[in-house]
């Protein structure tokens, strides 16, 4: 059981690694160690998600709370519910942007606060395996409820576009079909594997693979489309293209997004420490206050309770609103580039192009067998710059920055460089990879 507790969720094979036994464990050790007595539970399309839920309700009812069964929905409506219904809990069923034989769980507390490994997953581990769940003499009760009504009431009320968009949207066979089924009718939408299959059959639902993207890209030039979107797995995550089939990177996203919002008045807004400079520099010339965060969902709505932000972007392509208890939600993120689209009143593309003024590597992944060493010598060589420590080494020149850090779920180091000329860029990345890789 041990090997499916990971930093940010609980996440293995069906039925190898995870299969209803064990989500009963999993039900009862999560109300033992948050006390909950009122829990909302979701889950993905994948055919093992219905059995995974029998047995984590199972082990939740036999604890004596009440769940409540949202049946299939996006995680960022599970989120939604989770505050909507001031429950105690939520534990959303699924793989994310894993291939089809995964599934596992995303579990919170009230209001969608989410429950790491540093905040109770190990915890839980331990009750599970150890069975220390105090015995219950009076079950709890399991009923059914319908969030999508109120989800897409929630996301029409952001709605100020003063036209129907065309969108090509890539559902990938998967939850961006209830992510946005209240809000379809805002658009003229052109579907992309519109149908659900948990085996994924087009391609893997991940758009940070950009392969993945191919599809949509094409799409958009041939239909004319004023942009693209492009789900996740659990639609938590989203990538956008713009009206010529080119790739948002997420960062900038994140910039177009606090434009719209910061033209209702000034906000803080959070952008993770691997995002262009292009990011806090919009969000400043916007009104804004930017934050730096560092990465990770936990971290990130975490310092956004902290700081009152109403906003935070993620290069991973997670858009968090404080609107949905702090959390993500793509539907959301949609409207507001829209809302930005129409009030502008110009193709994307040229909303984009500002942002695109610096050079960055994008993130690069090298497997090292001991990091302390490496990141001392990165320390002491590029100590003349202003250095942090956030998430990793940062370091900040003029006219160029990087980020190492290690991986949160892998044996890696993670690598993004950035200036203002290509030239530039690439010298330095090459000069980091070689402390790096030796």
């Amino acid at each position: 059981m041990s090997g499916i507790f990971k930093a940010y969720d609980i996440r293995g094979v069906y039925p190898a690694d995870i299969n209803a036994d064990i989500a009963e464990a999993i039900g009862r050790a999560y109300i033992e160690f948050t006390g909950a007595k009122k829990v909302v539970v979701g889950r993905d399309m994948r055919p093992h998600s219905q059995p995974l839920f029998e047995g984590l309700s199972r082990g939740m009812l036999a604890q004596g709370a009440d769940v409540i069964d949202l049946g299939l929905c996006s995680t960022p409506m599970s989120y939604f519910a989770n505050g909507t219904l001031k429950a105690d809990g939520s534990v959303m069923i699924t793989a994310s942007h894993n291939p089809g034989e995964w599934n596992g769980f995303k579990l919170c507390r009230a209001n969608a606060v989410p429950i790491s490994g540093a905040t109770g997953i190990m915890d839980i581990q331990k009750i599970a395996e150890a069975k220390s769940w105090k015995k219950c003499d009076r079950p709890g009760k399991l009923s059914s409820y319908d969030i999508a009504p109120e989800y897409g009431k929630f996301l029409r009320s952001f709605a100020k576009m003063d036209r129907k968009l065309k969108v090509v949207v890539d559902y990938a066979n998967a939850m961006g079909l209830y992510e946005i089924a209240g809000i379809t009718d805002l658009f003229d939408i052109v579907p992309l594997y519109d149908t659900l299959d948990g085996t994924f059959p087009n391609h893997e639902a991940n758009p940070l693979h950009l392969a993945t993207l191919d599809a949509i890209r094409a799409k958009v030039k041939e239909v004319g489309a004023d942009f693209g979107a492009a789900f996740d797995g659990d639609a938590d995550r989203c990538g956008f293209i713009d009206d010529r089939g080119e790739i948002i990177p997420m960062d900038l996203f994140t910039a177009l997004i606090a434009q719209d919002i910061l033209s209702n008045g000034p906000a803080t807004i959070l952008y993770d420490l691997r995002s262009s400079r292009a990011v806090p520099e919009c969000i400043r010339e916007n009104g804004g206050k930017a934050i730096q965060s560092r990465v990770g969902h936990a971290f990130i709505k975490a310092q956004m309770r902290e700081n009152d932000a109403v906003f935070a972007g993620e290069l991973s392509g997670h858009y968090y609103f404080k609107q949905n208890f702090t959390a993500e939600s793509q539907g959301l993120a949609m409207i507001m580039l829209s809302n930005l689209i129409c009030k502008k009143n110009k193709p994307l593309h040229e909303l984009v192009q500002p942002l695109r003024k610096y050079f960055s590597s994008g993130e690069i992944n090298s497997t090292v067998a001991d990091v302390k060493p490496i990141l001392d010598a990165i320390r002491k060589k590029y100590a003349d710059g202003n250095m942090y420590e956030l998430d990793g080494i940062s370091s900040e020149y003029p006219n160029w920055w990087f980020n190492v850090r290690s991986s949160n779920t892998e044996p890696l180091l993670r690598l993004i460089v950035e200036a203002d000329t290509r030239q530039l860029m690439e010298e330095k990345r090459d000069e980091l990879l070689k402390l790096i890789r030796g």
